[in-house]
């Protein structure tokens, strides 16, 4: 007669085990071990029948009617708008993540005074007390009359909650600090996180309010809890910012009804988030004319190019190893653009650092930004300057050939509005014309830096 198996199941990670232990090896957590059986599954009778259940009733596809014209909650704010894919979608769950104190808590409020002026809205926090955040709404200028605030962290009254006031958006800040009654885990969790995440889907999907749970980021920049925790939600925003800027970018990285290309910019002041109407205006504001090592490009977020300023810097290595440093841009791009300079021109740089920044503090891996890179190496090493007034555009290969770069009339005409008198363009780019631009264009990176 064969020995019944047992099977233990952490708490905390929802990792398995074949025999106890006093602490879990995946999480490192103590006491969290538990029989399978002693944590919602009964396993000791394997011949147990099967449930019946009915057949669900399919439904015919072809014979749904489908109202193209999807109602979304506006906020009234551009930069939220394009990044939500033209609002919120009634009845979506959405997901934002970001470091503490990059503005979280002042981005939803925000978003809580535009849609209360249409219905109900919900705020749940089980961090904050009332006092606390009636302080960030007053010092919002938020209108308080329709934003109803609840400082719980059990899901079960959440909902009953949220359905009772019939609340067009709901806030739960954050998913880390809430739990479900049935589940023998702790708050924050990782059966925790996926069980009240897969509770505000359900909330969302039958009672109709978008639901906001803000997240937690680990060390790594990924939200805290589950990765399957992505995969519930209908779209993952992140907020970031540079440590040494007042500027936020808000992203998607994942949105069921809308592009994950568009990218949000915002100014932290006193009154909170305000939107940047002109994005060039943060990356060029501070440019220095005729400054060696700084090249000016382009780049396109979503729908909307804009001009950014690429800074190099190249100095005598005081090791025996040179050093590559890069913000805002792909250090592997950035080694292999240096050793291209170094095969396919006559730039020598292994007795040189080359550091690179990207002004603003936007992250960018838009391949358009090698010529303009390989071009601001090269006026730092010979101490000679780029014209402000001169666009560099071009994906440059292994060969040393430069190749064309993708919407390249939009990024033409940006430049042509903040009155540049020309661009260095690819050889083989085709463009219908750019009226007061002079049009540079080069076959390869030698030819690029006999133009400048």
């Amino acid at each position: 007669m064969s020995k019944e198996a047992n099977l233990f199941v952490c708490s905390k990670c929802d990792a398995q085990f074949p025999k106890w232990s006093g602490r879990c090896s995946e999480c490192g957590a103590w006491g969290t071990l538990a029989k399978l059986d002693e944590v919602g599954l009964d396993l000791s009778d394997s011949k147990k029948s099967r449930p019946t259940a009915k057949p669900g009733q399919t439904i015919d596809l072809a014979k749904i009617n489908l109202d193209q014209n999807q109602p979304r909650l506006k906020t009234g704010v551009e930069e939220i708008d394009r990044v939500f894919g033209n609002g919120l979608v009634v009845g979506s769950l959405i997901l934002l993540g970001g470091e503490p104190g990059i503005g979280k808590s002042t981005l939803v409020a925000q978003i809580a005074d535009a849609l209360s002026k249409q219905a109900a809205v919900l705020y749940v926090s089980g961090e904050e007390s009332g006092a606390q955040i009636k302080l960030r709404l007053e010092r919002l200028n938020c209108d308080l009359s329709k934003i109803k605030f609840l400082s719980e962290t059990n899901v079960e009254t959440i909902i009953a909650t949220a359905r009772q006031l019939k609340s067009i958006l709901v806030i739960i800040d954050s998913i880390q600090t809430v739990y479900l009654s049935e589940l023998a885990a702790e708050a924050g969790s990782v059966t925790q996180i996926r069980g009240a995440a897969v509770s505000f889907l359900e909330l969302a999907k039958e009672d109709g309010p978008a639901v906001i749970l803000t997240g937690h980021i680990t060390k790594d920049g990924a939200i805290a809890g589950p990765k399957t925790l992505e995969h519930i939600v209908d779209t993952v925003l992140y907020l970031e910012t540079d440590p040494s800027e007042n500027y936020r970018f808000l992203r998607a990285t994942k949105n069921r009804f809308g592009s994950t290309n568009e990218l949000g910019i915002f100014e932290m002041t006193a009154a909170g988030l305000t939107p940047v109407a002109n994005p060039t205006s943060i990356f060029l504001a501070d440019s220095q004319d005729n400054a060696p090592g700084s090249v000016i490009s382009a780049v396109t977020e979503g729908t909307r190019p804009f001009l950014v300023e690429v800074q190099a810097l190249v100095s005598k290595t005081v090791f025996g190893y040179p050093v590559r440093r890069a913000s805002g841009f792909d250090l592997n791009r950035l080694q292999v653009l240096t050793a291209v300079l170094g095969k396919r021109s006559k730039i020598n740089l292994s007795t040189s650092d080359v550091i690179l920044n990207i002004v603003g503090g936007l992250k960018i891996a838009d391949p358009g930004l090698d010529l303009a890179v390989a071009l601001a190496i090269a006026s730092s090493l010979n101490n000679k300057a780029v014209s402000p007034k001169t666009l560099v555009l071009g994906e440059v290969g292994l060969g040393g050939e430069v190749r064309p770069v993708a919407r390249l009339e939009d990024k033409l005409k940006e430049a042509t509005k903040l009155n540049f008198e020309r661009a260095i363009i690819p050889a083989n780019a085709k463009i219908s014309g750019a009226k007061n631009l002079e049009i540079i264009k080069v076959k390869n990176l030698e030819e690029a830096l006999g133009k400048i």
